[in-house]
Parts: C-alpha cells; sequence; structure tokens
C-alpha cells in the first residue's frame, strides 16, 4: 500500500503498516506502531495505514483525511494514542469514502478528533500522566469480515501466570469456548500468540476475528491479563525462556504487589459485604469472631480460635492480645499509629482510621453508616489490602513465597547494592526476618519485650521505686530477662548486624490507666495505693511524645540504659563463645536532638561494656549510634555524627515533628486533604522527599562531611516504601529496615533502584508496548 505522491507530508505523517519498526509510537501511537511490528512478525493483520498526531491535528482544521490510497472496503477507523492507558475514542466500523457523496470517513475522522479534544476526556487524560497536547493517531485499516465471530485468546493464566489457555469466541449464537474451535484453527490461534509474546517481549491477549474465507485476522494485542501474582510468574518464564533479560524481568514487576504473594488474600471472585471502611494498615485477611478487648482475644486464642479484635485505638498494653488476634479494627489513628506499626511488624491484617463506625464497649457493638450493627461474637473479615470490614468469611487465596518469587528474590539480591535489614522485636519476628531474606535487623524495639504478664509487674516496681536501692533491684530482676531475649535474637540473627533501640517511651505508658488498674497494681506490690496514685500522676505529662522519653528518658534515669547495656553485651558474649559468625551488636540511642546527648549516653555504654569485658575476660566488637527522629538532629547531623558509628533515621517521628501532625490522629482528616490536593499522599504512608527528604540528604551531607565512615540507614515504616527506598539510594544511605513482611518488597525496590540509576531506565510495567 502506498500514500499519495502528491502530497509531500503523506512520506512524513502517513505510513503503511506494513513498514514495521519505521512506525514510531511516538508520532503514530502505541497501537499503530505494535499492529506494524505484528505485520512484520508474519502475524495476519488487516491492511491499512497510520495516520501520525500532526496530521490529525491537521483534520481538525480542515475536516478531512488527506489524500490517501486507502486499503479496500469497507474500513475501520481506530484511535492510537501515545499510552493506551489515556484510552482513545472507540473504533468506527464499516466506513467508506466515496465520491460526490456523503463523507463518511472524514465525519468519522473528526468525530473522532473532537471527542480526543473535548474537556472531559482531556482531564481524565491527564490525571493519568498524559501532557495537555498529548497527540492522537489514527489507524485506517481494512475491515477484517467476521462471519465466524470475534473473540480473545491468551496462554497464561489470569491469576496466577502459568501456562493455560483463557479467553472465548462471541458470535450471534453467543459465546463459545476456544477449545470448540477447529483444530487447525485453534493451532494456529496459539502460534500467533507465541509469535506476538516473542517478538514484543511479553505475555499478550490477541484480540481475531474469524471468517470461513479469510481464516484468522489478529485487529489487536494487548498484554495478557494477570494480578500481581501472574505478573511476577509472567516475568520470570520470559526472563528464564530468553524473551527478556534478568534486569528487564525484575523492572516489569511493581514491588507493592508482591504483598498479594506474602499474605492471604480475599479471593478475587468472592462476593463482598463491605460494612465499613478505613486506611488499608497492614496487608492480608482475616477472617474470625468479633472481640472487644485484648483479654478477649487472648482467650479465644488459647481456644483456638480466631478473632477480629476491635479498638478504638491500641496502646502498649494490646500488644498481646494483638499478637493473639487473626486482625485488628481501630477507629482511630494512622499509618504511623501504634496500631498499624505492629501490625505491619508481625504480619497482621489491620485497618485503622476507621471513623464511619461507631463503637459501643458497653453494649459490645460496631455500628456501620448504613445503620447495620454487628455485636461480639459475630463473623467479620478485615481486608487490610484494600481497607475494607467485610461481613462474613469470603473466600481467600493462600500466601505463596517460593517458585518465580523466590527465583525473582534471588536476581534482585544480585542487582541490588544497598542492604535491607528488618524491624524486628521477638524471636518470632526476627525468624520471619531471616525467612523473607533480611540482612539483618535494623530496629528492635525493647519497650515491647517488657509488657509480658512475667515482667510488667517488675517493670512496674522499677517505675514506682522509691530510691535508688529500689530502682537497681528491680532492675536487677529485669536484667536477665533482657538478655534472654537479647541472646535469642542474637542466636536467630549469627553474623548479621542486630540493632537495639534503647528504651524509648515515657515510663507512664507502662503503668494501668484506670484508677481500678492502679489500685490492683499497689495491692500487688504492697504499696499504699494513694501513694502509688501520687506517683503516677506526677509522671504524666500533657504531651508524653515530646516529653521525657528517648535520649531523655536514658540521661535522667541512667540506669535503665545501663542495665539494658549490660543486658546486650553479655547476651553477644554468650552467643559468640560458639558462633562461627559472631554476632556485632549496634545500640542505638533514640529522640537525640544534641551531640552532648550522645556524649553522656555514649559514656556510660562504654563503661558498662568495659566492664562486661572484664568480667567475662572477653573481646566484644560493638557499634553505638542513634536514631534521628528530630528536625534539629538532622540539621546537627555534621556534630552529632562524630560521636557515632551509625545514624539511622527514624521518619515516623521526623515526618511528625516535620509537619506537626500527629502520626495517631492525621488519619481524621487525611484522606480529605489528600482528596483535596494539599498533599498529594499521606505522608506517613509515602516519603515526603520535598520537606522531610531535603532534611534526609542534608542531614546525610553533613555527616559524612565530618565522618565519612558513618553508616546511614532509614528504619521508620518508609523503609518498605519502594519511592523511599529508590531516594535513600540516591541520597547514599547504605541501608533501609522495614516491618519483615516488607522485606521481598523492599529487595525487589532496591534492585530496581539500582538498575535504574546503572541504566538511566524507566520502569517499564508489563511491557512497552501497554
Amino acid at each position: 500500500m502506498k500514500t499519495c505522491p502528491d502530497q509531500p507530508e503523506n512520506a512524513r505523517d502517513v505510513i503503511d503498516l506494513a513498514a514495521g519498526d519505521a512506525v514510531d509510537a511516538d508520532r503514530f501511537g502505541r497501537r499503530a506502531a505494535k499492529l506494524a511490528r505484528l505485520t512484520a512478525l508474519g502475524l495476519p493483520v488487516p491492511p491499512g495505514v497510520a495516520l501520525s498526531f500532526d496530521c490529525v491535528r491537521r483534520i481538525s482544521d480542515t475536516g478531512r483525511l488527506p489524500e490517501i490510497v486507502l486499503p479496500p472496503a469497507p474500513l475501520a477507523l481506530r484511535s492510537s494514542p501515545q499510552s493506551r492507558s489515556w484510552a482513545g475514542p472507540p473504533a468506527t466500523l464499516g466506513l467508506t469514502r466515496s465520491a460526490g457523496g456523503p463523507e463518511v470517513l472524514d465525519a468519522a475522522a473528526l468525530a473522532m478528533v473532537r471527542a480526543w479534544n473535548a474537556p472531559t476526556a482531556r482531564i481524565l487524560r491527564e490525571a493519568k500522566g498524559a501532557p495537555r497536547d498529548a497527540g492522537l493517531g489514527l489507524i485506517v485499516q481494512s475491515l477484517a469480515p467476521a462471519s465466524g465471530g470475534t473473540g480473545e485468546i491468551q496462554l497464561v493464566a489470569e491469576r496466577s501466570g502459568a501456562p493455560a489457555m483463557e479467553g472465548g469466541v462471541y458470535a450471534e449464537g453467543g459465546r463459545r469456548a476456544l477449545s470448540d474451535l477447529p483444530l487447525d484453527i485453534l493451532a494456529a490461534l496459539r502460534r500467533a500468540v507465541e509469535t506476538a509474546s516473542v517478538g514484543l517481549g511479553d505475555a499478550f491477549r490477541l484480540r481475531f476475528v474469524l471468517s470461513a474465507a479469510d481464516g484468522i485476522s489478529v485487529i489487536d494485542a494487548v498484554p495478557a491479563r494477570r494480578n500481581a501474582r501472574a505478573a511476577v510468574r509472567i516475568a520470570v518464564d520470559l526472563a528464564e525462556s530468553g524473551v527478556i533479560d534478568r534486569r528487564e524481568a525484575l523492572l516489569r514487576v511493581e514491588p507493592r504487589g508482591l504483598i498479594e504473594h506474602l499474605h492471604p488474600q480475599v479471593d478475587p471472585s468472592a462476593a463482598r459485604d463491605v460494612f465499613g471502611a478505613g486506611l488499608a494498615a497492614s496487608p492480608g485477611a482475616a477472617t474470625g469472631r468479633l472481640v472487644f478487648t485484648s483479654l478477649e482475644a487472648q482467650g479465644a486464642a488459647a481456644q483456638g480460635e480466631a478473632v477480629i479484635l476491635a479498638r478504638p485505638e491500641t496502646s502498649p498494653e494490646d500488644i498481646r492480645g494483638m499478637h493473639a488476634a487473626s486482625g485488628v479494627l481501630t477507629l482511630r489513628g494512622g499509618m504511623s499509629s501504634h496500631a498499624a506499626v505492629i501490625a505491619r511488624g508481625i504480619g497482621l491484617p489491620c485497618i485503622v482510621g476507621a471513623g464511619d463506625l461507631r463503637l459501643d464497649a458497653a453494649r459490645r457493638s460496631l455500628t456501620a453508616p448504613d445503620g447495620r450493627v454487628l455485636v461480639a461474637g459475630d463473623i467479620l473479615t478485615l481486608d487490610g489490602t484494600r481497607g475494607e470490614v467485610l461481613v462474613g468469611g469470603p473466600a481467600t487465596v493462600p500466601p505463596e513465597m517460593g517458585g518465580a518469587l523466590a527465583r525473582l528474590l534471588d536476581w534482585a539480591d544480585a542487582e541490588r547494592d544497598m542492604a535491607v535489614r528488618a524491624n524486628a522485636d521477638t524471636p518470632g519476628e526476627a525468624e520471619a526476618a531471616k525467612r523473607f531474606g533480611a540482612d539483618g535487623l535494623g530496629l528492635c524495639r525493647t519497650e515491647h519485650m517488657f509488657f509480658e504478664p512475667a515482667r510488667i509487674p517488675v517493670m512496674q516496681e522499677m517505675i514506682l521505686a522509691r530510691s535508688g536501692e529500689e530502682r537497681r533491684a528491680a532492675l536487677d530482676r529485669l536484667l536477665p530477662m533482657q538478655r534472654a531475649d537479647f541472646r535469642e535474637l542474637f542466636a536467630i540473627m549469627r553474623g548479621m548486624p542486630v540493632t537495639i533501640r534503647l528504651l524509648d517511651p515515657p515510663l507512664h505508658e507502662f503503668l494501668p490507666k484506670s484508677t481500678e488498674g492502679l489500685t490492683a497494681l499497689a495491692k500487688g506490690i504492697g504499696r499504699d495505693p494513694g501513694e502509688v496514685m501520687e506517683q503516677a500522676s506526677a509522671l504524666a505529662e500533657t504531651n508524653p511524645m515530646l516529653g521525657r522519653r528517648g535520649v531523655r528518658l536514658g540521661i535522667s534515669v541512667p540506669e535503665i540504659y545501663d542495665m539494658q547495656a549490660r543486658a546486650i553485651f553479655e547476651a553477644a558474649i554468650d552467643v559468640n563463645l560458639d558462633a562461627t559468625d559472631p554476632v556485632v551488636p549496634e545500640i542505638m540511642i533514640p529522640l537525640v536532638s544534641a551531640n552532648r546527648e550522645v556524649e553522656i549516653a555514649r559514656a556510660r555504654i562504654d563503661a558498662v561494656a568495659k566492664a562486661v569485658m572484664t568480667e567475662r575476660g572477653a573481646r566484644l566488637t560493638y557499634s553505638i549510634g542513634v536514631m534521628v527522629e528530630t528536625p534539629r538532629a538532622a540539621l546537627r547531623a555534621g556534630d552529632i555524627a562524630v560521636s557515632c558509628g551509625f545514624m539511622s533515621f527514624g521518619t515516623n517521628d521526623l515526618t511528625q515533628m516535620t509537619y506537626g501532625l500527629s502520626r495517631d490522629d492525621a488519619g481524621q482528616f487525611m484522606r480529605d486533604y489528600v482528596r483535596l490536593g494539599v498533599f498529594t499522599e499521606d505522608p506517613f504512608r509515602t516519603l515526603d522527599v520535598e520537606g522531610v527528604g531535603e532534611l534526609l540528604v542534608m542531614a546525610a551531607n553533613r555527616a559524612r562531611s565530618r565522618n565519612p565512615d558513618v553508616i546511614l540507614g532509614l528504619c521508620g515504616e518508609h523503609g518498605g516504601d519502594p519511592g523511599a527506598i529508590r531516594f535513600c539510594r540516591v541520597a547514599g544511605f547504605d541501608y533501609v529496615s522495614c516491618s519483615p513482611f516488607r522485606v521481598p518488597i523492599a529487595r525487589l525496590a532496591a534492585a530496581q533502584a539500582a538498575i535504574l540509576s546503572a541504566g538511566s531506565r524507566s520502569l517499564a510495567g508489563p511491557s512497552q508496548d501497554a
């Protein structure tokens, strides 16, 4: 087919689909370029021509197509935007171009151009990333006869990515299965799909028509339908068959999509009876009986029952109940609230900030916005991936960590140059971190160890001590408990770095909140209830998150950090006695704002280390660093780095303090802020690279200028966010640390960051021809 010779611009703006790779997607659109490639691969694509973006723009001025040699009539007119996601106008079929009568083809083309330029269409595609002047190409093709019907076929399973034949044929008699087609037709279709997949570098779904005279005609090819699990299998299979390389396979998979592999999910085909919704704080699906207290959750777990724990919000006192529950729902809280952070750490499905629900503790009921009521004992399901509360127990899909995902992550580890550690507070979480391929522990929060039933009374005695002697006596009882914890953690993580954060929360958090609880505590330790209540009142703070916590606690009550340091050093020496790979403990001082704080705390820690090594007659390598959580610590990072072996950025608190936002309460209005464009994303979910990110870069540069050997890490919840991981690599960080169940996501994201940096490539998605 040839263009009209007396129109020179046609050589630039109108091109035969048989021209193959000469049809440039950036000038003629994605569909035109793809059909040209399919034609070049020998697939039976109906003949036609492609009109460039510039040519189509001129149609809006002239009202007609340029003079071109048309393919045989009848004709099909199809849109060809630069990206398929920008959704050009639908095709118009059965057109002609006749002299002296209605100019039908020209009118259809003009209608398409006007539809493309309509304000609503422009707004919709700009929302998907299209530039304001995005061009539209057009394709004029012979209309393939469809006497045998139209159909679709792909050779991979949509829900797994495994080899399978999916699709169907649609004709006047209704839908037929592909397997009902004649064997020669079916074989030709399979060959066509395989040819397209190899030639275009992805698994494709072909759209075709059948006719008695012409057999098969291919009218389009789109990426095969796939869920997140299938995307992994398809990318790995393509790489192992040599269609793409391993780096391309790594770039094809969206890291967040791995969530579907790591947690149970509600079956996509299951009916969903949505009762309420909130923030998707921790992914996965969980079904159980509704309970309203941690004590109920623990009792049910002892009987082997699955329960969903619903609370207005959680506190450290609820940790045992959370461990016992199958899922957690809170009415208040944001993405960095207590419930969200703990749930992600233990892989527990969790929804927070479900403020549209009403919880009546007295009646033990939940009321939905539509008036429906669930009471204690009713069955419900939490879809923590989508943030929806469902009535009943829909079918779920189990997690899967082997097979294609395991191979993909092995490839990721070979590419990434930034370590991925895990935040883990218990031996169970450390085991999970190791199972998910973490390079060590980047944050162990020691306060959670004190809430065990055998420990909390001793901790409370220490807090309420009336003298230094009483406090030291209680700490002496806590010492072997902490030492045992650390010994188990070190044994699990042999040969890997383990960062232990010294006690961070204010002391009042370990005391009962109610008068009844304080009275019972006083009775248990043989003290006057009035005296205990007076002490508890004295410990209370107007704004405890900015009060005596972190290093301020270590300086004002130094015996606590002395005990923890001793427990760490003694446990490390014990484990290293029979370890081929010695553990190197990293002790992290939280919430610093000034170098003098670090100097004071470090001097005591070093003194404890020296004493323990002398007592044990052993040498131990260790490191002392800080958690950068305050803007001042970031600004003064150069000073602080002089006293540190490492600096780990706690972006939960750093974001909270930079914005002046409560990470526990922001969920109440965050959705409105994002909807109105005040924030592009929830800054507790996605790292704010413009504000908090600038502090990170500034701190990293200042720290390295004073101490070139200082190790830099990020241990906030952003450590599992792919965008934050790419940012950290550019900023020169050595590692990120995240919840154990997000480690695979971080490993893949770190590999993609390295590949993109090395090759200046962009994330490809399913394929370049999507």
